[in-house]
């Protein structure tokens, strides 16, 4: 119990809830001892709407978003109290504001929560209205509480400037650490390997959010500033990370032919399975080790598994014969060649965090470190490019105006006493997808219960002002802690902290929570009504876009591998990006699917094949990876026609697939047949054995290697071809009517 209050307080979502609170409690403390409590409350107001924008990144690009923040909630409260008592001015006016607001979204994660930040200031606005110089004096006092949360997160980031990259990186390593568990489980006989690649394909989800917060912040620091060695540290091991798991996504086995061909020797499986868990327990041990800032001490000697397993090779092939044994051997020294690569991996990992590293060569590929950021530009042909029905942003902001000027109408025609909260609820609420908005509507209703109930429970023992201040404190606390992550909780705590601030303010609290939890109620069910009758944006109609462009990523990828396979040489920017978007796209299609899923049973078309096709594309790119894995670790033998054929005609039927998707006509001509690309395969084996019949003396190892080469590159370019034309097939039932 001690040791997760200690993971939880010092995690990261703590660690912001404790900055916003920090900044929202001290002004008001400081200006109520000098009997000014109004001015502290607006500058808490301040700190607390500026605190959303406050995500990782750069120092620099910190402080603009807070500073840009700040000044537009500043800005917003003014106008909205400059057009307010002109009714013809101020409802155009509101309704442009908000739409304008909600579409800032277009530009990505920060200008999201900035709007988020903007979007709550206009609905706050509403509970005081002011006029003359009070309005510029509560909109100054708005400005100076964001300036002034900017100063305390500052604080938090020169206290611990690297805290944040060590738990991310260390959420990474669990992360990677279940992947690969999960790869271990499949060498179970009676493994369910559907149910495990649906796990993997959630798992890649949530790494690639994580290695873009990484990126983020490490890369940014890597170019922005004088980077140090904690920060070179930290990119070794994040690079490391993304080649364990590139590796760990490329190295497909035939788990069903493998325990056919080793029934009679179980153990051997058994003794493998063993060496895949320890690769896993390793790196949950590292991500201990970095969340506690203790000494990493191994407790697995992965050498001693890698040997147990040689030798069990050797015992394998004395036992049967070398020639009996021969196909089996070069299946299982492929596993111990990927155990050999990941264990080598795993090892510049724990000698980042065993030995002080100074420098780290990065052979100029630091230059190239920006080209894995999202650019921090914000032209307004986005903006425009989006004013579409086809954007899922323009439709939210759309659905978000109705909503509110629909809570605004109610809250000012029905019996509720500040409608400002019924606005304030949509906001929080609503999300451009369905599910999303739904949960949340359900979570924050379930929340608001529950935390009235508790909160009443302890007003009714009428506790004194300063124990309820200690209360409220520490509710605000919790209640922005488990926002991110268990946001019924948050809704709880929230709530309590709501009934205890009112409690403290006001004698009729009763009267006032009861107006709160309607209010609440009521715009949870406006959010949820307006998502699913006012343009919804439905999961099935954009899911062909991130097919579309999980089949371009995985395309490109297969290109630049075609490219380094007929060049050789060092792996370019190039190939790291292709594979980079490969990785994210397929996330995305998965995420794409696990928002379906969310919707009502009515609006989840072809979910079956949209499914189907997101594991094709999982297994195209785990085929692929596997070539640009195999190829960057050894000498192969120059490309030839056949190959380029091969190749060709993959991308031929990805090609294919991508034009049903964007509904172009099919280009069928030069089409290669199945016997003419079988013939193609058959050459190609054929190249292989007469390099292998020609004159010039050969060793045992370079003859295996050969042989392995032969063997995998031909079966990956098969698998590949029958992917792709299973991408192709089911591609076009899903464009079908």
């Amino acid at each position: 119990m001690i040791t997760k209050i200690e993971r939880f307080t010092d995690s990261t979502y703590f660690t912001n809830a404790l900055k916003a609170t920090i900044s929202a409690v001290l002004p008001v403390l400081v200006f109520t001892y000098f009997d000014h409590f109004e001015i502290g409350f607006v500058i808490a107001l301040g700190a607390f709407l500026t605190y959303p924008s406050d995500i990782p990144s750069s120092l620099k690009h910190k402080i603009n978003g807070i500073i840009v923040t700040a000044f537009l909630i500043a800005g917003v409260n003014l106008l909205i109290n400059l057009t307010y008592p002109i009714p013809f001015i101020f409802y155009p006016f509101f309704s442009l504001l908000v739409f304008v607001l909600a579409m800032l979204s277009v530009y990505g994660q920060r200008a999201t929560f900035t709007s988020f930040s903007a979007l709550l200031s206009v609905s706050l606005s509403f509970s005081h209205l002011h006029t003359g110089m009070e309005m510029v004096q509560h909109s100054a006092l708005i400005l100076a509480g964001g300036l002034f949360y900017l100063v305390i997160s500052l604080l938090f980031h020169y206290i611990s400037p690297y805290r944040y990259a060590e738990l991310q990186v260390a959420e990474c390593i669990k992360l990677t650490s279940k992947y690969l568990k999960l790869r271990g489980d499949l060498w179970n006989s009676i493994a369910d390997r559907k149910v495990i690649l649906e796990k993997q394909l959630h798992l890649q989800v949530e790494l690639n959010d994580i290695h873009h917060n990484i990126r983020r912040v490490l890369i940014g620091k890597q170019i922005n500033a004088v980077s140090s060695n904690q920060n070179r540290k930290m990119l070794i091991v994040f690079i490391s990370l993304v080649e364990i798991l590139e590796l760990a996504l490329s190295t497909s086995f035939d788990h069903n032919r493998l325990h056919q061909k080793f029934e009679k020797n179980p153990k051997i499986l058994d003794t493998y399975q063993n060496l895949a868990y320890n690769l896993a327990s390793t790196l949950k041990q590292l991500s201990k080790n970095i969340e506690k800032r203790t000494n990493y001490i191994p407790k697995h000697k992965l050498s001693k598994h890698l040997l147990a397993l040689e030798t069990a090779i050797i015992e394998y092939e004395n036992d049967l014969g070398k020639a009996e044994a021969s196909e089996g051997v070069l299946m299982l020294k492929t596993m111990l060649e990927y155990a050999e690569k990941q264990i080598e991996k795993i090892k510049i990992i724990e000698r980042a965090f065993t030995t002080v590293s100074n420098t780290y060569d990065f052979k100029g590929k630091d230059k190239d470190l920006e080209k894995f950021l999202t650019p921090q530009y914000y032209p307004i042909s986005t903006f425009i490019e989006n004013i579409s029905f086809s954007s899922t942003i323009f439709r939210h902001s759309l659905r978000l105006t109705v909503a509110l000027i629909l809570g605004g109408i109610i809250g000012k025609f029905l019996a509720f006493q500040n409608e400002y909260w019924i606005l304030m609820t949509i906001i929080i609420i609503m999300r451009p997808g369905y599910g999303l908005t739904k949960q949340r509507s359900i979570q924050r209703a379930i929340g608001t219960v529950i935390g009235g109930i508790i909160a009443f429970s302890i007003l009714s023992l009428m506790p004194t002002h300063f124990l309820l201040s200690i209360l409220a404190i520490f509710c605000m606390l919790l209640g922005f802690s488990f926002a991110q992550t268990k946001y019924t909780v948050s809704a709880t705590f929230v709530t309590m902290y709501i009934v205890f601030l009112h409690g403290i303010l006001s004698p009729d609290f009763v009267n006032v929570i009861q107006f709160r939890i309607a209010d609440t109620l009521t715009g949870a069910l406006l959010a949820y009504l307006a998502n699913h009758f006012l343009w919804p944006s439905w999961e099935y109609i954009k899911a062909p876009e991130y097919l579309e462009k999980s089949i371009i990523a995985n395309r490109d990828y297969l290109k630049q591998i075609f490219i380094f396979y007929t060049k050789k040489g060092e792996v370019t920017t190039s190939y790291r990006l292709a594979r980079k978007n490969a990785f994210i796209e397929i996330g995305n299609l998965m995420a794409s699917f696990q928002r379906m899923s969310q919707e009502p049973k009515s609006k989840q078309k072809k979910i079956v094949l949209l499914y189907k096709l997101t594991e094709l594309n999982h297994s195209l790119l785990s085929s692929t990876a596997s070539l640009g894995t195999y190829i960057q670790s050894h000498k192969t033998t120059p490309s030839s026609k056949a190959l380029t054929i091969v190749v060709e005609k993959v991308l031929k039927n990805l090609e294919q697939a991508i034009d049903y998707l964007k509904g172009e006509p099919i280009n069928d001509s030069n089409e290669i047949t199945k016997e003419e690309l079988a013939n193609r395969f058959i050459e190609l084996k054929n190249i292989r054995q007469n390099e292998l019949k020609e004159g010039n003396p050969i060793d045992e190892e370079a003859f295996a290697l050969k042989m392995q080469e032969a063997q995998l590159v031909i079966e990956q370019l098969i698998w590949l071809t029958n992917l792709s034309e299973g991408i192709l097939k089911n591609t076009k039932k899903l464009m079908e009517d």
